[in-house]
């Protein structure tokens, strides 16, 4: 797939993403990623706050290469003020900032059927958990 037709697909999917999370966003990267940002996912009374900013990368290869892992406020903590399971503090490749990292994984990935708004989903998920 070329660059210019990724680019459409990731735009239409934004549009899609968008509809269901108000104010997602997507910047091109110098690398050839793309970072999506999802500006506001609620969260429940077992998390430090009540919403959250959440990004993910798009990768080059996308779809036939799935998002995978995201990031958060640093300072996301679940209520006993700690770190949630399989997280950590750093930076989004190429940025400087740490943020919280979920190394989080999608199990399936069919690149004919998934787009981003499955991958917000999966983050939504693991966001719905206490741990």
């Amino acid at each position: 797939m070329s660059v210019a037709a990724a680019m459409g697909l990731i735009e239409a999917q934004l549009d899609a993403l968008a509809t269901v999370f108000p104010g997602a966003s997507a910047a091109a990267r110098p690398d050839g990623t793309v970072l999506v940002t999802i500006p506001t996912i609620p969260l429940s009374a077992a998390w430090s706050v009540r919403t959250t900013a959440v990004q993910f990368l798009v990768p080059v290869a996308y779809p036939m290469a799935q998002p995978d892992c995201f990031w958060a406020a640093p300072d996301l903590r679940l209520v006993p003020g700690t770190m949630p399971m399989n997280t950590n503090l750093t930076p989004i490749p190429g940025e400087s900032a740490p943020q919280l990292w979920f190394s989080w994984h999608v199990a399936r990935w069919n690149p004919v059927t998934d787009t981003l708004l499955t991958f917000a989903r999966v983050i939504q998920a693991r966001l719905s958990c206490d741990k």
